[in-house]
């Protein structure tokens, strides 16, 4: 009597040669998410910090600068770990290079 009803719940019977197609296929789309993520995330990321490691390089002398903090100030000394900006008549500060946030542009004092 239950005989039947064990085979039918049973696991479905598998194509000849479609289970390792069908192991691939799960793997699919946790591959493409992988893949969106990277060009729309880590891409774009990397290139940023590669361009900001470059600006600090550059950094020279004279430069117009606002760090991370939001201060704006203009390089007085650039050395291999720190810079000295002044922010205002006799005032010099030191900054670590890393929180220099970037260039400004404008000619605001």
């Amino acid at each position: 009597m239950f005989t039947g009803l064990a085979y039918a719940m049973g696991p479905a019977a598998q194509g000849g040669g479609q289970g390792q197609a069908g192991g691939l296929m799960q793997f699919l789309p946790l591959v493409l998410i992988f893949v969106i993520f990277y060009f729309l995330m880590i891409r774009p990321q990397q290139k940023k910090a590669k361009e900001h490691k470059t600006m600090l390089d550059n950094l020279k002398k004279g430069d117009k600068v606002v760090t991370s903090g939001g201060i704006f100030g203009l390089v007085e000394e650039v050395r291999p770990d720190t810079v000295t900006l002044k922010v205002a008549e006799n005032v010099r500060v030191k900054f670590g290079k890393g929180y220099i946030a970037g260039l400004r542009e404008s000619d605001d004092d």
